[in-house]
């Protein structure tokens, strides 16, 4: 495969079209990989994905014309210093060919990459945190060395958003070893050779392969989307630009919803949900003190000292079963009592919950074959077990009445 590519996306990075010779296409892995003079196609690097597009053939080797040849360039690598672009279809060595990058997909991530360098720039002036993880996709993923507040990161925030209403010029250059010596900038990793460095006034100075909006303004704005802690540092999720936008859009639109359910104004929707949560955890309260109430007297309805009994209590919780089995050992309505509890599973079938307690029988050791027996899950200790079984009412309590002796 021959090499030296001319990096037209460098050299131009808002060009779109462009004309090329084809060096060398062969086949790989299901693929074909194409070598061209020169390309206006971004190779995955640096934590930003390749970009996509399309190939028209404009004349092949034997001077043939091709005009109506589309074919979808899929993926760009940078390989033995060539730019590799892989297609579903060969296209002949010496054929003439017109290539046209997916602008739209392009600038979002011009704009993505040069929010990320304003919002890493200045967590490292203002913390010294390094950027030690980047990666672009649905959403913007930096992993740094540091933690700080989600308060102290609306801070950055917003004047990372203040440079980018300021309309900066963004530097992209590759100084000589002398000047690169007497420059202080970021960098994952130590560097040889040549340099390339993208300069945001006030912000930045990064190593970096990728690719950059001319000035600040047209990044639109950027938003950071979460914080978690990761690996001794922190991992932040943002958006930039066109992607900024329509996740606000989005959040809008449901918050706009939120608000017409609970007749709450767009600024009062989280209090509103608060009051709510606070309205169910009393209500929820008030029900469990109800249900106690329930299973006292219910208790009392079953005849002491039986050998097995086993109850039903439909919409029943896990946690409710349990309370009621162990209501009725501690009254001493059986030996060993099974309490059951008819749900639907994840996959839509019927299903029973179970709560077994005992003062006779070492209930671990029959959760085993019960389990196998019904398709159960679940476990517990020697006085009580608690899971799931797939099977019907008649058939879990044949076989707990089997093995408890009812």
């Amino acid at each position: 495969m021959q090499s030296g590519t001319r990096t037209l996306y460098y050299e131009e990075p808002y060009r779109t079209e462009f004309e090329a010779d084809v060096l060398c296409c062969v086949p790989e892995d299901g693929r074909y990989a194409v070598t061209m003079d020169q390309s206006a196609f971004y190779p995955e690097g640096g934590g930003q994905p390749a970009d996509t597009g399309i190939l028209r053939i404009l004349n092949s080797a034997d001077q043939t014309t091709f005009e109506d040849t589309v074919i979808p360039v899929l993926d760009v690598q940078e390989k033995d210093n060539a730019i590799v672009h892989y297609t579903d279809r060969p296209v002949p060595a010496g054929s003439r060919v017109r290539g046209t990058i997916d602008w739209d997909r392009r600038f979002c991530m011009m704009q993505e990459h040069s929010g990320e360098h304003i919002l890493s720039g200045l967590l490292h002036r203002k913390f010294g945190f390094e950027n030690v993880g980047f990666h672009m996709g649905e959403e913007i993923r930096m992993d740094f060395s540091g933690e700080c507040s989600w308060e102290e990161l609306m801070e950055i925030e917003k004047a990372a958003n203040e440079i980018i209403f300021r309309d900066l010029p963004i530097r992209v250059f590759c100084p000589s070893e002398e000047e690169l010596d007497r420059i202080d900038y970021r960098s994952k990793k130590e560097l040889t050779g040549t340099v390339r460095l993208v300069e945001i006034p006030e912000a930045d100075m990064c190593a970096c392969c990728g690719t950059h909006v001319l000035r600040t303004g047209e990044i639109g704005a950027v938003k950071i989307l979460s914080m978690i802690r990761y690996k001794g540092g922190m991992r932040l999720m943002m958006h930039a630009g066109r992607k900024a936008m329509e996740d606000y859009r989005i959040k809008t639109d449901l918050n706009r919803e939120i608000c017409e359910m609970l007749s709450a104004k767009p600024y009062e929707s989280a209090a509103a949900v608060r009051r709510i949560l606070d309205a169910d955890s009393r209500k929820n309260l008030r029900i469990a003190e109800l249900q106690k109430e329930l299973f006292q007297y219910k208790a009392e309805t079953f005849p002491d000292g039986q050998k097995l009994l086993i109850d039903t209590e439909p919409e029943a919780s896990p946690v409710e079963i349990r309370r009621f089995c162990d209501l009725l050992l501690k009254k001493k309505k059986g030996e060993t009592v099974c309490v059951l509890a008819g749900h639907t599973d994840e996959s839509g079938t019927e299903a029973f919950s179970y709560c077994i307690g005992s003062v006779s029988y070492d209930c671990r050791a029959a959760a085993k074959e019960l389990n196998a027996d019904l398709d159960g899950r679940g476990g517990g200790s020697p006085q009580m077990i608690q899971g799931s079984f797939h099977a019907s009412e008649n058939s879990i309590r044949s076989a707990v009445s089997r093995i408890f002796g009812g």
